[in-house]
């Protein structure tokens, strides 16, 4: 063979070798990293967003990689852990809670995030506005603060003639401000004078009941939620039972343990929906063009049991809105 034809048949050979191993190697696993409390609060969410995934195709541990941080009611491990996952430079991050994102973007202007609990992420300055994010965050907002006036409007409608609210809630709350608007315009609107009462750890709550029972309060509208509530949540409904007390909770979880009732966000779909702002980021869709969105379910339930137990009696035409009676 000529000389260059020997050259020509190496240089195919080459060639051909390169293109092998290129196809041999294993495809990049995308990974992202999921910034929230506790891990224990409700394991049923994170198993909702698995489902997500795996609804899009993803399976944890074959063709995507999760990094799980939480921080366990610690808040000093947030940005901490925020930053941790900044540096492992997965491809999204999960931010479960308005500080969580804040963490999460403080820890980086160029990884997208993806909101699960954007509270009203305009005001908060986390987004320029729900149809164009901007920046690097989108996900899903979910008008935490905005329900809270329905909660007090069903209390009323259960409790004949309610004048006086106690409010359990934290200050440290990002959206608290934003909720005692809410509820200054509906307890205004509906004649109720509401009682204001700081819930910063789980110690809290017998004080806050005894607080409520001095200030004559008729009901009680629980806006705590998270690894406080949790915990402590079979103590908490004990207490409502003690002081036969109607209360009403931001999640079904709580009625489901024992609680009267619940107006909220179905939160296991929120999580579900998340994997889809997840799927478009890693195809290639950019944070600052992909709308929030609007939450789109939202569930009423009542716990018959629990009324009977403080010798309430549930009007018929509110039992008829219930997503779900518990009997």
């Amino acid at each position: 063979m000529r000389k260059t034809d020997v050259v020509s048949v190496l240089l195919v050979l080459l060639f051909a070798v390169a293109v092998i191993a290129e196809a041999q190697q294993p495809a990049k696993v995308p990974r992202i990293g999921l910034l929230g409390n506790s891990a224990s609060t409700n394991p049923a969410r994170n198993e909702a967003f698995r489902q997500g995934l795996r609804d899009l195709g993803y399976v944890e541990g074959k063709n995507i990689g999760i990094e799980w941080r939480f921080w366990e009611g610690k808040q000093d491990r947030q940005r901490p852990m925020a930053a941790e996952l900044a540096r492992l430079k997965v491809d999204v991050i999960v931010a479960v809670g308005t500080g969580d994102i804040r963490a999460a973007k403080e820890a980086s202007a160029t990884i997208p995030i993806v909101m699960i609990s954007g509270g009203d992420a305009v005001g908060s300055g986390l987004v320029a506005s729900l149809a164009r994010p901007g920046g690097n965050i989108t996900g899903l907002a979910t008008l935490r603060p905005e329900l809270s006036g329905k909660r007090l409007e069903l209390l009323r409608e259960i409790v004949p003639g309610l004048s006086r609210v106690a409010v359990f809630v934290s200050a440290r709350s990002a959206d608290h401000g934003q909720l005692l608007k809410e509820l200054d315009l509906a307890s205004g609107t509906l004649g109720v004078k509401l009682q204001s009462l700081d819930i910063q750890s789980p110690k809290d709550f017998e004080s806050a009941f005894r607080d409520a029972a001095k200030g004559r309060a008729e009901a009680v509208l629980v806006r705590v939620s998270g690894s406080i509530l949790f915990a402590h949540r079979t103590k908490v409904l004990q207490l409502a039972v003690k002081g036969r007390l109607p209360a009403i909770y931001e999640s079904a979880e709580e009625v489901e343990a024992g609680g009267l009732m619940s107006y909220g966000l179905n939160t296991n779909d929120s999580y579900r929906r998340a994997a889809t702002y997840v799927d478009k980021i890693l195809k290639g869709a950019k944070p600052a063009d992909l709308p929030v969105e609007q939450p789109k379910k939202f569930e009423f339930v009542i716990n018959l049991k629990a009324a009977k137990q403080i010798g309430l009696t549930i009007p018929p035409n509110v039992l008829a809105r219930a997503d779900r009676v518990i009997r």
